[in-house]
């Protein structure tokens, strides 16, 4: 069978990745005269490691991957831990794969060198969807400024701006959450004794929360900075913000927070969306794909993580069907109910970490500072059904 793949972005490229191993001819359109990414960073979970595992790629991925000492929560000016959770060891042994950081960079150029290696040629750059028409056992994609190509079927991987989604379901209607995030990278030597430490941090204060880890093995230190704010303003990775407006946003936070602000090349700013859970997820022989399909705020930082189990269930639901009809019902019913749910833990994390009212942020903090020492497998087992979850094994 021939797929398309619309877009090059990480659900792409591991997607064509897992029909490739099932023996699929693939090709990728990029709408860009390049595959890259945005100089930031993402957090892999377990249940992501799994999958590039199994596809054969994670060794690829960890070249160039941090592994952090532990998950952790302090307070956003003090700096003080309100819990440290114990990761590398312990997230295998618990989970059964690493917790990872990693540049998005470098994630989507090892996705890249594996597809290249195992599937010569089937990138083709600079190919901007105009739009799709299904005929039949085929569908046809169209391109701007001239050129076709016909599949047996097309994935709209093409990010949260999908003209895939648009065309099957029409403009979304997102909702302003009220916050926008920042987003920015700074070496580690230029940091001095302010870099932050080797964990998955999560700062909270009031209205606003930061989160700090290391890259590149341990050499690049990223930050995300979410505020609350009245105006949206642009829901792009790749829309820009003055540094003295987040430096502002951060006045007087710990300086493992505002000095990866002050060093800084350039900073990113974005407003946050949420979006409702789309009604269908394929039209005849074209369906939808991680942010395509169920964008994910970041206060899990599973938006890459549900992509990248997308491609796996999408390629395993494909795998000895021949209704095609058929088999992207069952990739709809094998993935809706999970992404929805972890939708719907973004959500509630945002307010967690919040709290505006030093009575409720005494109410919820204090309780987890005290669960994190008593019982440190306890608060792991919050996370289980996120990270435990093994979409290669279903």
């Amino acid at each position: 069978m021939h797929v398309l793949v619309v877009g090059g972005g990480i659900g792409g490229l591991t997607a064509a990745l897992a029909l490739e191993k099932r023996g699929h001819t693939v090709t990728v359109v990029e709408q860009s005269g390049v595959i890259s990414e945005v100089g930031a960073g993402l957090q892999l979970s377990p249940n992501a490691t799994k999958v590039l595992n199994a596809l054969g790629v994670g060794a690829r991925v960890m070249t160039d991957a941090f592994r952090p000492q532990a998950a952790e929560m302090r307070w956003g000016r003090s700096g003080a831990k309100v819990f440290s959770i114990p990761l590398r060891k312990a997230a295998v042994n618990r989970w059964g794969a690493e917790y990872i950081h990693v540049h998005r960079a470098d994630l989507i150029e090892a996705l890249r060198a594996e597809l290249a290696a195992r599937a010569p040629e089937s990138i083709l750059l600079g190919h901007r969807l105009g739009r799709y028409e299904n005929r039949g056992d085929k569908v046809v994609a169209f391109f701007e400024g001239g050129g076709a190509i016909e599949a047996d079927l097309l994935i709209g991987a093409d990010g949260i701006h999908s003209a895939v989604r648009a065309q099957m379901l029409g403009p979304d209607k997102p909702e302003f959450t009220g916050c926008v995030a920042w987003r920015a990278t700074a070496p580690v030597t230029a940091l001095g004794n302010n870099a932050p430490p080797p964990t998955a941090s999560v700062w909270v204060g009031p209205r606003k929360h930061a989160v700090t880890y290391l890259l590149r093995r341990g050499s690049l230190a990223n930050f995300v900075g979410v505020v609350e704010h009245k105006t949206p303003g642009d829901e792009s990775w790749t829309a820009t913000g003055a540094k003295e407006q987040a430096l502002k946003d951060f006045k007087r936070w710990h300086p493992s927070v505002t000095a990866i602000i002050e060093a800084a090349d350039s900073m990113n700013r974005w407003a946050l969306f949420g979006r409702k859970p789309l009604p269908k997820w394929s039209d005849g022989r074209a369906t939808l794909l991680g942010d395509a399909c169920h964008p994910m705020l970041p206060f899990l930082a599973q938006g890459a993580a549900m992509a990248i189990e997308d491609a796996w269930a999408l390629a395993a639901c494909l795998e000895g069907e021949a209704d095609m009809a058929a088999a992207l019902a069952a990739y709809e019913a094998r993935r809706k109910p999970r992404v929805t749910r972890v939708q719907a833990g973004a959500r509630a994390n945002a307010k967690l970490y919040h709290r505006g009212n030093p009575v409720t942020r005494f109410g919820s903090y204090v309780p987890m500072a005290m669960a994190a020492r008593a019982a440190p497998g306890f608060v792991r087992s919050r996370l289980d059904w996120i990270y435990q979850y093994d979409e290669t094994s279903l």
